[in-house]
């Protein structure tokens, strides 16, 4: 069999360990290179493939492949593109297959979300309807661990223990400040419709902290709220409170939402921190602070989980490896086996189950008055959060992170607009 080319892709919001995936493709293509010849790169994601922009990650050296594992970001730049169905823009998929014939790509790899697992579904659809085989294989990626059927998704992990650790070390500030000054701390995290990265924050608890989060999985209850926060205040001295950007009232309407809209159509959020605290100011008087994550928890490598970067690795890998095998239109998943010892393999998921499906948190995992997390998620969260993969140091004390060349390949076609 003559040796093809592969594509890889980075999409959506960037993750801590995202390049750890980049590294196990990359890594395990060049062990297999009878098969596959070399391995390009786009550059900001689909949209590199769609105007010819490719990096020759052949020009890399091993050792700077070897560092992705350990540095944060999107090391071949990221994109928000969504493509549209075959029948509603046929010029961008014919732009595709251009593309993948001029640079003889037999092998497409996209890293990301739900938006990237439907991309990558379409793409996966090329071979029957227009004729040209492309293996598509979706590596999963979100902060948000909101895709179905794999267990947790590479992303997670590391922003999980930031916004544990995060949570903690502030609320640990508060506490000794409390009886004369800040008595609420309030920290907003990502999670637009899912609530798993503030139930992360909830882990406190074990740590004495009273904290109330807000889901999203739960309508806003101000009333409830403001008592639940009163309640925890007199009898500890203060309270954290963890707000998740997809908190929202019984309308639907976020608490954060903000009147714009991002490239995918999504509410731009940002700002439930400041509601809240004021909130709970004017209703109890107490002195606040509040701090929004934002980019800080999703890029945190210094704090990274060792089983996420693990995972994260070994999803690239098995993404090669069940692509050799000759497998179409598919995401490799994490199977836990069981939680102590946290014990995973890799399992694999149709694209057709993945694509446009959110995971929500399940009910069991909420307490029952909604403002807390139940031993159940403690079980599940715990494991994703173990073991620490410290970045390696250069000797001013700062992380050792690696940027790559990024050599553009020849083009050969004439250019296109998107």
């Amino acid at each position: 069999m003559t040796a093809k080319n592969a594509f890889y892709a980075q999409s959506g919001g960037v993750t801590a360990v995202i390049n750890a995936s980049a590294c196990g493709v990359i890594e395990t293509a060049r062990k297999h290179s009878d098969k596959i010849a070399n391995v390009y790169a786009g550059r900001n994601g689909i949209i590199g493939a769609l105007t010819e922009d490719l990096i020759d990650t052949s020009q890399e050296s091993a050792d700077a492949i070897a560092a992705l594992k350990y540095t944060p970001s999107g090391a071949f730049g990221s994109c928000r593109y969504k493509l549209k169905s075959l029948e509603e823009n046929q010029r961008e998929y014919e732009r595709l297959i251009e593309v993948f014939k001029a640079h003889d790509i037999g092998y497409f790899f996209y890293n990301g979300g739900g938006d990237s697992a439907d991309t990558c579904y379409k793409v996966s659809q090329l071979s029957e309807k227009m004729g040209f085989p492309v293996q598509a294989i979706h590596v999963p990626k979100t902060v948000d661990n909101d895709l179905p059927i794999t267990d947790n998704c590479p992303g997670f992990g590391s922003v999980a223990k930031y916004i544990a650790v995060s949570t903690l070390e502030a609320s640990f500030d508060v506490r000794s400040m409390a009886k004369t000054s800040t008595k609420v701390f309030v920290i907003e995290v990502m999670g637009r419709h899912a609530g798993w990265i503030a139930a992360a924050g909830g882990l406190v608890e074990d740590q004495g902290i009273p904290v109330v989060i807000l889901f999203p999985e739960v309508e806003f209850d101000k009333d409830a709220f403001i008592a639940n926060c009163k309640e925890k205040v007199e009898k500890f001295g203060y309270v954290t409170v963890v707000v998740s950007e997809g908190a929202h009232w019984p309308d639907g309407k976020f608490l954060a939402e903000q009147g714009t809209r991002d490239a995918f159509g999504h509410a731009q959020l940002g700002g439930a921190a400041p509601v809240v605290a004021n909130m709970i100011k004017d209703a109890l008087g107490l002195k606040f602070h509040w701090a929004v994550a934002d980019y800080l928890q999703r890029a945190a490598r210094h704090l990274a989980s060792q089983s996420d970067v693990d995972q994260a690795y070994a999803l690239g890998e098995a993404a090669v490896e069940m692509a050799l095998e000759g497998h179409n239109s598919i995401m490799p998943t994490v199977v836990r086996k069981s939680s102590s010892p946290y014990q995973w393999e890799i399992g694999k998921a149709p694209l057709s189950e993945v694509a446009n499906v959110e995971k929500m948190m399940p009910m069991e995992f909420i307490s029952s008055d909604g403002f807390g997390i139940t031993d159940a998620c403690k079980e599940y969260l715990y494991p994703l959060i173990q073991g620490e993969a410290y970045p390696p140091y250069d000797e001013n004390g700062m992380p050792k992170y690696v940027t790559l060349k990024n050599v553009p390949a020849a083009r050969k076609l004439d250019a296109f607009e998107v």
